[in-house]
């Protein structure tokens, strides 16, 4: 069997069953393990499947079952609260850090009103990228890879794996859901595993999410709540809420 072929086979295999060991593949490839490995490395290179640990899954199964909201309606939605926390959100970065920037509507509302002056900005967000390239003390890096289109944001295996070259003082960023028994949540796959990879790089994961987005469980799971080390939120989040949170040692401010 020629590699092409070898290729095609595994891709319509992984799209036929969903997921699929690599073992098996082996099995019906009739080669080595190691060479399905590498196979698997430049199918999703390619973007034609998702490895997983010990296999792969198809990019079928990674579509969103909720779709994203567009994100012109993201920025009207509660624009007001979200304006209040992006101003709050500012007041944590100093001269000289060095902060990731995800590609929410806040994250943009706070690229718009942080100050010029020296620092390095890591984002995913055109949008963000867009606003912050008029000021001319700051250092913006943007992710590239396959672009979202509703979300104006750049995800999937290329976008990870650039943010594994950095490493971050602060993140800054939103999600669909907070919940305080499931954590933080997003609309689709590719979203949340994305920010799963900024939580990771990060000295101190701030979390600007406004009082609409707790209690709520989106589709796909992005972290526990215990790797938040702050949150910030707007004045109609329930004081009992707040209690619990604290009393998980995260520091919550209300805008």
């Amino acid at each position: 069997m020629l590699v092409a072929e070898r290729y095609e086979k595994i891709v319509s295999l992984v799209n036929d069953r969903g997921s699929i060991r690599v073992s098996v593949l082996s099995e019906l490839c009739q080669v080595t393990e190691e060479t399905i490995r590498r196979d698997l490395d430049r199918l999703e290179q390619a973007g034609r499947l998702r490895r997983s640990h010990g296999g792969a899954v198809s990019v079928k199964d990674s579509q969103p079952m909720q779709p994203e909201i567009p994100y012109a309606l993201r920025e009207i939605t509660n624009a007001d609260e979200k304006k209040r926390i992006a101003l709050e959100a500012i007041k944590r970065i100093s001269p000289k850090d060095r902060i990731l920037l995800d590609a929410s509507s806040t994250a943009w509302y706070m690229a718009a009103d942080v100050p010029d002056i020296s620092l390095t900005v890591l984002t995913n967000s055109i949008k963000v990228a867009t606003e912050l390239s008029n000021k001319e003390k700051i250092e913006v890096i943007s992710t590239g890879g396959i672009l979202a289109q509703r979300s104006l944001s750049f995800v999937g295996p290329l976008a990870e794996r650039s943010l594994d070259a950095y490493h971050v003082d602060k993140v800054f960023l939103s999600c669909k859901g907070v919940h305080l028994d499931r954590g933080i949540s997003e609309s689709n796959e590719l979203q949340a595993r994305i920010k799963q990879r900024m939580i990771g790089m990060a000295d101190e994961v701030v979390l600007l999410a406004d009082s609409s987005k707790f209690g709520v469980q989106a589709f796909t799971h992005v972290a526990d709540l215990s790797q938040v080390d702050v949150i910030i939120t707007d004045k109609r989040m329930p004081r009992e809420t707040i209690g619990q949170l604290e009393d998980r040692g995260i520091t919550v401010i209300t805008v």
